[in-house]
This record gives C-alpha cells, structure tokens and sequence, in this order.
C-alpha cells in the first residue's frame, strides 16, 4: 500500500514496454491540468471506501465482476480487530481484496487478469482521467488526495486506501515502534 516527475515517468512507461519518448510526450500532452482533472473516486462499481461489511457483502453478490461466495470469503483479524473479505473475480479482476478497521472499509484491492488488461493502459487512463501521479517508481504510480490514495502497482493491481484511517495506523505504527525502541534501549543499558 505504497506509492509514485517526467524523467520517472519516461522510466515507468519504458519497464511498461510502452515504447518511446513520443508515447511519453503524447500521455503528457493530454494529461488534463490540475483544475480539469477528476477528483479521485472512493468508488469502484458500487463498492466503497468507509463502506460497511453488510453493504460490502451486499454490492459484492450482486455484481457479476465478482464470485463472492458469502461469509466464507470473510476473514477476522483479532490482534488488529479487522476484517479482510477476499473474492476470486471474473474476466478482467482476478482477485479483490477488502480490509475493514472498525466496521468500514478501508482498503479495496483489485488485482487484474494481465491476459485481457495491462499495465501501460490503466496507467494511461487513470492519467488521462487525474492527471499525473503524485509519485511515480518502475513498480508502482500514485495519485492521492487528503481523503484518498489510489495506486496502481505491478503486478498489475489497483488499491484506493482511506488516508484518514492509513494515517491513524501508521501514527500508531510510529508509537508502537518508538515503544518497542525504548524497550530495546532499557535492555541494551542493563549490560
């Protein structure tokens, strides 16, 4: 759940097997400018961040993208108190996976059949649509918001993560690891 320049770009869509500089030239010449680009969704086909797990369920068995089998695709985190729902897909979506922190959805992962559907054009058309990503590497693209990160990672898939909630945790994060260092300190001092 990680993310994304033009020399970087160039980069990533030459790993892509996108080709030339022209290919870049031609992405970035119709790139919308930041007021014309599309605010990021929080949507993928009626499935959504902050979400509950019943209506998660509910758009999960009614779309024909997914083989959502009910609760036995659901699994429990008891030390984190989540939820993972985990679906085999259909045509271009291999696998989805949804993690709930109390009660809501806030990670939607979509890993794609790379036989129908590759990299180089769903980086294309999220650029198209948002405009350029925030970060860019050869492994992955970003495009985030104060509300909402989208990344597009190789392998190919395509995360939208809650930044309220990947901000809370990884600010406990921080103070469990700042705990655990004065733990070490403590132990390392009583040589």
């Amino acid at each position: 759940m990680n993310h994304p320049g033009h020399l970087v770009i160039l980069l990533a869509i030459l790993a892509a097997g996108a080709g030339t500089a022209d290919a870049q030239a031609d992405t970035s010449q119709s790139a919308p400018n930041e007021k014309e680009a599309q605010a990021l969704p929080r949507t993928y086909r009626g499935l959504s961040l902050g979400m509950s797990l019943d209506e998660l369920k509910d758009a999960l068995s009614q779309d024909e993208l997914f083989r959502f089998r009910g609760d036995r695709d659901v699994s429990f985190l008891p030390a984190r108190e989540q939820n993972l729902v985990e679906t085999a897909g259909f045509s271009f979506i291999k696998r989805a996976f949804f993690q709930l922190r109390s009660g809501a959805v806030f990670v939607m992962a979509f890993t794609m059949n790379t036989a129908l559907v590759d990299y180089y054009s769903v980086f294309t058309a999220f650029v198209k649509k948002y405009g350029d990503p925030a970060f860019l590497d050869p492994k992955q693209a970003v495009w985030e918001s104060a509300e909402t990160r989208i990344a597009v990672e190789r392998p190919l898939t395509v995360k939208y993560i809650d930044m309220q909630v990947f901000n809370e945790l990884r600010e406990q994060s921080g103070a469990e690891k700042s705990k655990e260092a004065e733990i070490r300190e403590d132990f390392l001092h009583g040589f």
